[in-house]
């Protein structure tokens, strides 16, 4: 069992920026990859960025490719994802989410409870 926390979702100004936190429980975490989702009002949640346990290769969506940046200390059962240059758009309920394979889509073992992202224009 993994437990996740989000941490760090606000409040900015277009072109701001913004850290997110996702802290672990579970002596395991090193050996799940961990992604990040977000959901806006009326749409799927949709793929953001994503790291593996081990090796730290990453993934990221178009959208996300570089203004955000995802990163990890498994001693610290934490994964952060940066967002740099923040765009209206980018508003939604980020989430983060772990399992023993790295996917690419919203079928997750295990999530956490979501973090609000608001990027005014």
């Amino acid at each position: 069992q993994v437990q996740l926390v989000e941490s760090g979702g606000g409040l900015v100004q277009s072109g701001g920026s913004l850290k997110l936190s996702c802290t672990a429980s579970g002596r395991t975490f090193s050996s799940y990859a961990v992604a990040w989702f977000r959901q806006a009002p009326g749409q799927e949640r949709e793929f953001v960025a994503a790291i593996s346990c081990c090796n730290y290769d990453t993934y990221y969506a178009d959208s996300a490719e570089g203004r955000f940046t995802i990163s990890r200390d498994n001693s610290k059962n934490t994964v952060w994802l940066q967002m740099n240059s923040l765009k209206p758009e980018d508003t939604a309920v980020y989430y983060c989410a772990a399992d023993q394979k790295l996917l690419l889509h919203a079928v997750y073992d295990y999530w956490g409870q979501g973090t609000q992202v608001t990027v005014s224009s």
